[in-house]
Order: C-alpha cells, then sequence, then structure tokens
C-alpha cells in the first residue's frame, strides 16, 4: 500500500513537471545570443530533455537511461550539423538540473516526504542528469571525430587528384611531402580513377616534393608495380638536381622507371609513344 501510495506522489511530481515543460523551456529563449533559426532547432530536444528529467522521478531507471542514450545521440547530431559547441548542451543540462531540481524539493515539502525519501528521489534524479552528460559527451564527440575524419578524407582526396590530360593520359601532381597516409592516398586515388579513366599512362610529378628519401621511393615503387598490374605505364617528373643528388647519396634506384626533371618532357614523350 506504501509503495502504491508512494509511486502516486511521485507520478504527480512528474505531471507538475510536464505541465511546466513548454514554460520551462522557453525561459532559455531570453538567455543566450542564439538567432531565431538556431533557437527554434534547439527547442524539441530542450522539451525532450524535460520529458526525460520528469519521467525519470517515476520510471523504471533502466528504461531512462536507454531513452537518454538515444537523446544523447540526437543532441550531438543537432549541434554538430548547426556547428555548436558541446559547452551549449552541458549548459542546458546543468541549468534544467537546477529549474527541474526546485520543483522535486517543493512538491516533496508539499507532500511531506520524509528526509531520507527526499534524498533517494533526488539522488536518482540527480544520477540521470549525471547520464544525461554522459551521454551527450560521449555522442558528441564521436559526431565531431567522424566528421573530422570525413573533412580529412575529402582533403586528403582533392590534395593527390589524377588529372585527366588526353584521353589516355593522365598526370598527379604532388605537393608537399609523402608520408605513409598520402602514400596510401596516391595508391588508391592512381588506381581507381585511372582504371575509372581508362589510362594508358600516367605521369607522378614531383616537382614540387621537396625530398625524396628511401621511404618515399619505397612507396613509389609500391605505385608503380600496382599501376602497372592493371596495364598503366608509369613515368616520374619534376626530379630536380639536388632530389637527383641526395637519392644518390642515399643509394636509392628507381630501377626500370623512366624519369624527367619537367613535366613538360615527361608528357611529350608520353605523347609522343602513344602516336
Amino acid at each position: 500500500m506504501e509503495d502504491v501510495l508512494l509511486n502516486k506522489k511521485l507520478q504527480q511530481i512528474t505531471a507538475v513537471i510536464l505541465r511546466k515543460k513548454e514554460e520551462l523551456a522557453e525561459q532559455k529563449r531570453h538567455y543566450h545570443f542564439y538567432d531565431h533559426d538556431v533557437y527554434i532547432q534547439l527547442v524539441p530536444w530542450r522539451e525532450n530533455l524535460i520529458k526525460i528529467y520528469a519521467e525519470s522521478i517515476s520510471i523504471n531507471e533502466e528504461h531512462t537511461f536507454q531513452i537518454l542514450e538515444k537523446w544523447g545521440m540526437e543532441v550531438a547530431n543537432v549541434l554538430t550539423t548547426l556547428q555548436l559547441p558541446l559547452d551549449i548542451a552541458l549548459e542546458e543540462i546543468s541549468y534544467y538540473r537546477n529549474q527541474i531540481g526546485e520543483i522535486i524539493t517543493e512538491e516533496a515539502k508539499k507532500e511531506n516526504f520524509s528526509f531520507d525519501l527526499f534524498s533517494k528521489v533526488i539522488s536518482r534524479y540527480n544520477l540521470v542528469v549525471d547520464k544525461a552528460v554522459h551521454w551527450v559527451s560521449k555522442s558528441y564527440m564521436k559526431e565531431y571525430t567522424d566528421k573530422i575524419q570525413s573533412a580529412q578524407y575529402a582533403i586528403d582526396e582533392l590534395s593527390i587528384p589524377v588529372v585527366r590530360l588526353t584521353k589516355e593520359i593522365g598526370v598527379i601532381p604532388l605537393v608537399g611531402e609523402i608520408d605513409t597516409h598520402r602514400a596510401q592516398i596516391l595508391m588508391e586515388n592512381a588506381l581507381k580513377q585511372g582504371d575509372t579513366y581508362k589510362l594508358s599512362s600516367l605521369i607522378i610529378d614531383l616537382s614540387a616534393v621537396p625530398i625524396i628519401d628511401t621511404m618515399v621511393a619505397d612507396q613509389l615503387f609500391k605505385v608503380v608495380a600496382a599501376l602497372k598490374l592493371i596495364g598503366i605505364d608509369v613515368v616520374l617528373s619534376g626530379i630536380r638536381s639536388e632530389i637527383a643528388l641526395t637519392m644518390v647519396q642515399l643509394g636509392v634506384k628507381l630501377n626500370d622507371i623512366l624519369t624527367f626533371n619537367s613535366l613538360y618532357g615527361a608528357l611529350d614523350y608520353t605523347h609522343s609513344r602513344m602516336q
């Protein structure tokens, strides 16, 4: 009987908070610099947070945590889409912790909750708020990391383009140092675009590569070998005199790979061989 009475009281507190949901959500309109469009998009998940807080008082704890996990992912998506910082969500969570905590306290006084009962209710509520912080932070970092990785992949794709010069000849103008990661992008782009364009010859231009050491040479050998396997001949251009000297001193040998000191020379040779 006591449990039934307690549940009824808890449900009453939930009902009081839910009745004030829109009012509570509207309180934030005057607190921030958001423009109107951003504000409109924040309102639904703010109201949802208030609803979760309210229902956490009277429903199963595990079920509340499951709802919070989904809510956290939705919030993270909104923030990253609008390019808003995580601080905004954390501030919202903290703000409503205090606002709804005051409502719980007032209603508990009206219902003459014992200190132990009030402590139990408010502790459970605070645990839910802490979980909200956890799921928003975790989901936001995942969304942020995914977007950074996608952006980096796009940058990598653009930094090593395959430019189609004629129907059968393409060129890859490399700029900057070639590390293991960029070498992998070079391999992927050369194979994919070379096959897509149905190229017969590909010029890899090294004019803007500051240094060629044994590691870079080894990566180039692998790219050349892979391209030959799909029927594309490769020549290298842009090997300057100082780079050639360094390669000789390091004992780097390009074996049977044709090299030219300029892109013009490589293109002239490749074009004449096609005729």
